[in-house]
């Protein structure tokens, strides 16, 4: 889940390029609810899928590729050379093939570090604008999960992640999902 990223804040836990969030407390305004102010005060700017809009539907919208859980936070507004860390604890030593669900208005690319070590390069992060919505806003809510976006050999015990974003940015980052390959 991008959206628990490690605590520390800026420089240790995440970079962002500036520090205000521009979802908890902005675009979805602080009322003492969990998902309007979820780290309402770090400088990563998170949100949560929307449901049952109307009169028009944010992210379970007919231009999905796969739909995204209700009530699901992420990081959004995402920036070239902004980056987060998520810390895993691995149960089994192995290689894990790791699926993606995100959002991307024009394709970009992302990498991942593991233990402060570059594990997979740049990864080619495939645009979910659809010239077909009528919505423009709504390009940022095309959800698409990337099947075996990459497999990575993972440590028994805690493993930090280093999630960079490369190029283009404007990517929502739900979560990554990690399962052992089978041989």
């Amino acid at each position: 889940m991008c959206a628990y990223y490690d605590l520390g804040g800026e420089g240790v836990a995440y970079h962002d390029t500036d520090p205000k969030n521009h979802g908890s407390g902005e675009l979805n305004p602080a009322d003492g609810t969990y998902l309007n102010e979820f780290r309402i005060h770090e400088g990563v700017d998170i949100s949560y899928t929307k449901f049952n809009r109307k009169p028009d539907p944010v992210d379970d919208n007919p231009f999905d590729k796969v739909v995204p859980p209700a009530d699901l936070l992420y990081v959004g507004w995402t920036e070239p050379e902004e980056w987060f860390n998520i810390t895993v604890h691995v149960t089994h030593s192995g290689t894990y093939a790791a699926d993606f669900l995100y959002t991307s208005n024009r394709g970009g690319t992302i990498s991942v570090d593991i233990n402060e070590k570059d594990v997979t390069g740049p990864l080619q992060i495939t645009s979910t604008n659809d010239p077909a919505d009528p919505i423009a806003w709504r390009q940022w809510h095309h959800w698409n999960l990337a099947s075996q976006l990459f497999k990575v050999r993972l440590s028994k015990g805690k493993n930090v992640l280093t999630v960079h974003i490369l190029t283009n940015g404007n990517m929502n980052l739900a979560y990554f999902d990690f399962k052992p390959v089978r041989k």
